[in-house]
């Protein structure tokens, strides 16, 4: 009887602990890519702990915050290296990226993606007193040493610009700020919310839009960020639900409330 007793309450312990992990929804995320997503060492009203040490914040945060908060589930956020998340959704270590990831064909072959959650457009970043600062079409960069982020489309779209100098690719945007402020590059690609969130920190930095026509050719999935999901997910569903009920408007309302929260020190 004790036997039975006892295993009668390892079985309802493993079903507790196994509903208690079904209520919690883990996103990954960098929490390395202003205003999109960033890590802090104290507190804030819209910061959500991160179980490795400090507090994660932006964009994607509050996404994820709407997402889990209308799906019933706690919030954990796990920050994983860009190159982890896909293996780390699909390992089951997360159940979701939200992360300002585009919704690329070769992204799509290997997991779903939901609506997007938000678009935008490439530009420049450089410095303010760079040479390249007035350009007004991406082909003044000719002869200019570009670099964009490691395994993102950022890093392709360069090919577009006649007689450019490509540089190595980097693994994060800090990392090309740093180059950038060291005159290693001239410049790197980035979409409109990351640059603006990197002169907030960075006086001397700026960034070339370019006017319709004039910029680099992109799909509009390259522009677009959506949730990333495992193949046949019944999040997908559930999570394009949510988005629907968000609207462009409230969207862009987030990201200037996100990029007027980054830390300075970002």
């Amino acid at each position: 009887m004790k036997k039975m007793a006892m295993a009668l309450v390892l079985v309802l312990l493993m079903s507790i602990s196994a509903m208690a992990l079904a209520d919690t929804l883990k996103v990954g995320m960098e929490c390395n890519y202003a205003p999109y997503n960033w890590t802090q060492s104290d507190p804030s009203d819209e910061a959500v702990a991160i179980a490795a040490g400090g507090y994660a914040d932006g964009y994607d945060v509050r996404i994820a915050k709407r997402i889990a908060n209308e799906l019933g589930m706690e919030l954990e956020i796990v920050k994983t290296e860009w190159d982890g998340l896909v293996p780390s959704l699909m390992s089951g270590k997360i159940d979701c990226i939200i992360a300002g990831m585009s919704p690329t064909e070769e992204r799509k072959v290997t997991i779903d993606f939901t609506e997007p959650y938000y678009e935008s457009e490439l530009c420049i970043v450089v410095r303010k007193d760079s040479a390249f600062a007035g350009a007004a079409n991406i082909q003044d960069f000719s002869g200019a040493k570009i670099t964009g982020q490691l395994n993102t489309f950022h890093y392709t779209v360069i090919d577009q610009i006649d007689k450019v100098k490509k540089m190595p690719a980097m693994e994060t945007f800090p990392a090309m700020i740093v180059a950038l402020n060291a005159g290693a590059i001239d410049g790197y690609i980035s979409e409109r919310p990351g640059a603006v969130s990197a002169m907030a920190s960075n006086p001397d930095i700026g960034y070339v839009a370019f006017a319709e026509g004039a910029g680099f050719e992109a799909s509009p999935e390259d522009v677009a960020i959506a949730v990333g999901v495992m193949k046949g997910s019944e999040l997908t569903e559930k999570i394009n639900a949510i988005l629907a009920n968000i609207s462009r408007e409230e969207r862009s309302a987030l990201m200037d409330a996100a990029v007027a929260a980054q830390p300075l020190s970002e």
